[in-house]
């Protein structure tokens, strides 16, 4: 030994070489002594670490283990936060390396979760190796211990986004606190999102989730998901949904002018396809559909000039006349004149000489000579027995008038305007003759009221130059200036004699007879309004049956219990159509329903459904004959039965307002009338709205006329609204009988001190034709009055509309313009359920045990009668039995049907005094539950009578 040196280190593990110190030599005397740096050693070489130890996590409670290896190496030792590691932590295994002849040393010490902890020092929990060799020692890089966590709540969990496509989506993730740190994925609908895969998503930005354009695609449900080697954590979910706001297509072309001739309307629409809206996407803003007016020039009939003199006498003892289609000529596609245009006849009466022989000598060639002198004679009498006739009817109308002038519809100035010729006034004409009754040949009549002209739409429409064309068939007469009475020659065509026998009979006497040039322009069309051309209403429903309702509308689905298979659903749906009827009626028959759709039409139900359909006739079988009609799948609209016929595929019952129809098959179906007398009549709403005009001193009052059903009057209200409509008086009904005379509508005493009305506005007339058929187009009249002075805000007046020759009513209103000190009047009388789609028990008002009990006690025949037969009569159903005989259990029909007629009852009276006038029971049922119900209760059994 070159040189031994000796350190107070504890046990010498090498004599021979150099002297080595033990670790457990720390006991010692001099323990805070530190290991040299290096250690003098024989010639070779510095230890080389094959393997040093890596940076290690404790998970849970297991501790790890750190390893070292070196070359050559003839000790190593741990050493951990400064201190060596007792020599009995450590294992050491020893080898050769077979290529260089060096020794080969591992060792290996295991680091639990309790040392970590006990160790507070500025920084995290270290080791490192140090090996000896011959020349000295080498130490390895110090590894880190550090106890593994990942906590359970995110920092920041991802919101979710309503973006439009093409926008951006940031979504923010901060995972929760853990180390080592987490690492973050992101999920889509539970799939991994691979933003390698999809250019547009990029993930590696502070481990945020960018969608650079949105997609339809991107719509999902995303999750952040964090993790690490001691745990996995989940974000919350957050929605993400891509919507598409709603673009116009291209107008479509004008269509063509909707009258033949004179003032119309052209439209053109687009809709809100490209793109439609979805997702919730905001819908197009704007009109669907634009209206122009146009103008059609008229067709002219053409008409024959006078005949021309008689030619000069020819050779063959003829003379000749002609004329010409030219008084006036046919213009604008107009038809040319009837007849022949020149005539001949002989011209010497006989005595022409032929072949130089008298005429009279000549055998006639044919008998026609005769038969004319004949066909002459009969015209001259005739002609002198009309002649007589008409001045007879003339003297005896003049003798029978107290005014000895003619009386026709006012609407016979709507087609321009005309010249007044002024006379005295006869003395006693203080009454105003009525322009709406129509003239009869025999008969004069007058009425006593307000004056009654129209009131056009627009100013600008006096304009036209083709309303100062005279009229030649119009003739007006003013008595005073407060007294107009008006005479149309072809008005006597429009209310003649009445027929005997049914009516209406043929084409003889159609309710469509107004002449075509007295146009109403007053009375307007609310179709120029911006409506929805139907209401919808969807529900789904399974075994247990329900009940679909539109609110407001009277229209109502029933679907009994077990209608529907068991482990079936169906999405059941309802409409009404509220644009142009597509049923049109034929001859004098017309529509008094809506036309109300329900379906899947594909859809097979075991047990009849319930269709309720309101109606707007007042039921009576000697004046109405009633179908119901269905759409077949090509448009076209066929009968299903009438309603007092006898039939098996189906069941209708007519209640004052409503019919319950039991159907077998899902369609489209309406309800249409054909009048059997003059006194069949149609129930009407009248309602009056007001609003304030433009000119801050102008009121308009707006008077309609609709049927009486709850779908027509929300149409009105939907569009009141719109226009800033106030309801000011609750309406009234109003029946309109079928006898051809026209509506009248007056606005009566008016505040003659502060308001004023339009000269000749006070009363407008509807045709009888408007209104009979007031169903495909619902009308109002407008009505302007105008304050004297702006501190009037109270108006007090009566409307009143009556039909002549029939029923009356009035509106009395009594209201403040202003909208702060104006009474709200609500616009129906009950509102219908807020849920339209009622499933399941709570849908019918007859409990189901009940219900069962009773179809099983008479579904069975009785002797004494008393079986589902008389159930029916006791709920009045007296006719068509036939048809719930061929149910399976026509008890069960009976109480569909009595469930549809009672949806807005509330309480089941009627059905118990059914019962108990059958047989038995004094509780009622609307106090009976299924907890307090008993077998025998209900033990409806033949011995005891029922």
């Amino acid at each position: 030994v070159k040189k031994k040196t000796v350190w107070n280190l504890g046990t010498v593990f090498c004599m021979d070489c150099i002297l080595m110190p033990s670790p457990s030599g720390f006991s010692g005397t001099d323990s805070g002594e530190v290991l040299p740096e290096s250690v003098p050693s024989a010639p070779g070489t510095l230890p080389h670490f094959i393997e040093e130890p890596d940076d290690a996590y404790i998970i849970k409670s297991n501790p790890i283990a750190l390893r070292c290896k070196a070359r050559p190496a003839m000790q190593i030792f741990f050493k951990c936060n400064g201190e060596w590691v007792h020599q009995n932590e450590h294992v050491s295994e020893e080898s050769l390396d077979e290529s260089s002849g060096l020794k080969v040393r591992e060792v290996f010490i295991n680091v639990t979760r309790q040392q970590v902890e006990d160790f507070h020092g500025p920084e995290d929990y270290w080791c490192q190796c140090v090996a000896w060799s011959h020349l000295g020692t080498s130490k390895s890089r110090k590894a880190s211990v550090r106890i593994a966590y990942l906590r359970k709540n995110f920092e920041q969990d991802p919101q979710g986004r309503e973006v439009p496509i093409e926008g951006m989506i940031v979504l923010h993730c901060r995972p929760p606190e853990g180390v080592p740190a987490a690492e973050v994925e992101w999920l889509k609908n539970e799939e991994p999102i691979d933003s390698e895969q999809d250019e547009n998503i990029d993930t590696r930005a502070d481990h945020n989730l960018i969608i650079r354009q949105a997609r339809l695609s991107d719509s999902g449900n995303y999750t952040c998901t964090a993790a690490n080697i001691v745990a996995k954590r989940r974000s919350l979910s957050a929605t993400v949904v891509v919507y598409v706001n709603g673009g116009w297509s291209s107008w479509t072309e004008w269509s063509a002018c909707n009258v033949r001739c004179g003032r119309g309307w052209q439209k053109r629409s687009r809709t809100c396809t490209n793109p439609a809206p979805l997702n919730g996407g905001a819908f197009c803003e704007g009109m669907s559909v634009q209206k122009i007016t146009c103008t059609s020039l008229c067709p002219v009939d053409g008409s024959w000039e006078v005949w021309s003199e008689w030619s000069v006498c020819s050779p063959e003892c003829e003379h000749l006349r002609i004329r010409e289609c030219t008084a006036p000529p046919p213009r604008n596609g107009g038809k040319f004149c009837e007849g022949l245009s020149q005539e001949s006849e002989n011209c010497t009466d006989g005595l022409c000489i032929l072949d130089k022989k008298p005429l009279h000598e000549i055998k006639p060639q044919s008998i026609e000579n005769a038969s004319d002198i004949a066909l002459y004679s009969g015209l001259g009498a005739a002609v002198v027995a009309v002649a007589v006739l008409v001045i007879g009817v003339t003297l005896y109308r003049r003798s029978q008038s107290d005014y000895g002038v003619d009386v026709i519809d006012s609407s016979a100035l709507t087609g321009g305007f005309q010249t007044f010729n002024f006379k005295t006034v006869r003395q006693g004409n203080s009454l105003l003759l009525n322009p709406a009754m129509q003239p009869d040949l025999t008969v004069s009549r007058t009425y006593s009221g307000p004056i009654c002209l129209q009131d056009p739409l627009d100013k600008e429409l006096m304009t036209e130059s083709s309303l100062f064309n005279p009229l030649s068939d119009i003739k007006v007469k003013v008595q005073s200036s407060f007294m107009v009475s008006l005479g149309v020659s072809e008005r006597a065509e429009y209310h003649g004699k009445n027929h005997s026998g049914t009516f209406p009979h043929g084409n003889n006497r159609g309710f469509s007879t107004v002449h075509p040039r007295n146009k109403m322009p007053y009375i307007q069309n609310l179709s120029s309004f911006p409506t929805r051309t139907e209401l919808r209403t969807t529900g789904v429903f399974g075994h247990l049956g329900g009940r679909l309702v539109m609110p407001n509308t009277g229209v109502s689905l029933l679907i009994p219990h077990g209608a529907i298979p068991e482990e079936n659903s169906w999405e059941i749906y309802m409409s009404i159509n509220q644009g142009e009827p597509s049923l049109q009626s034929e001859g004098s028959e017309v529509l008094l329903s809506p036309e109300v759709t329900c379906g899947p039409p594909e859809m097979i139900v075991t047990t009849p459904f319930a269709l309720t359909i309101p109606h707007c006739a007042d039921v009576s079988s000697e004046h109405w004959n009633i179908h119901l009609k269905k759409r077949t799948q090509q448009g076209k609209w066929e009968e299903v039965m009438s309603v007092e016929d006898e039939s098996t595929s189906c069941y209708c019952l007519l209640d004052p307002f409503a019919c319950h129809v039991l159907l077998d098959s899902f369609g489209t179906y309406a309800l249409t009338g054909e009048p059997i007398t003059d006194c069949a009549v149609k129930q009407l709403k009248v309602a009056v709205f007001g609003c304030m005009s433009c000119n801050s001193l102008d009121y308009n009052l707006r008077v309609y006329c609709v049927d009486n059903t709850p779908c027509a009057f929300q149409e009105v209200v939907s569009d009141e609204r719109h226009q800033g409509g106030q309801l000011l008086e609750e309406p009234k009904l109003l029946h309109f009988k079928g006898n051809t005379f026209s509506l009248q509508i007056s606005v009566l005493d008016i505040p003659p001190f502060l308001w004023r009305i339009k000269p000749f506005t006070a009363c407008q007339e509807v045709p009888f034709s408007r209104v009979w058929c007031s169903n495909r187009q619902p009308l109002h009249c407008a009505f302007s009055l105008e304050r004297y002075t702006p501190t009037t805000t109270q108006l007090s007046c009566k409307i009143c509309i009556r039909q002549l020759k029939g029923h009356e009513q009035i509106l009395q209103v009594q209201t403040s313009i202003l909208e702060s000190e104006r009474e709200t009047i609500t616009f129906f009388a009950q509102e219908d359920s807020a849920f339209p789609a009622q499933t399941g028990p709570k849908a019918f008002k007859i409990p189901y045990s009940i219900r069962q009990r009773i179809c099983a006690t008479f579904d069975t025949p009785n002797a004494k009668g008393k079986d589902w037969q008389m159930l029916a009569q006791k709920n009045s159903i007296n006719r068509n039995l036939s048809y719930f005989a061929t149910q399976s259990s026509p008890s069960a029909v009976i109480l569909n049907l009595w469930e549809a007629r009672h949806q807005h009852d509330g309480d089941l009276d009627s059905l118990a005094c059914a019962l108990e006038e059958i047989g038995r029971t004094h509780t009622k049922l609307s106090n009976i539950t299924e907890s307090q119900l008993d077998e025998a209760d209900f033990n409806y059994s033949r011995q005891n009578g029922l």
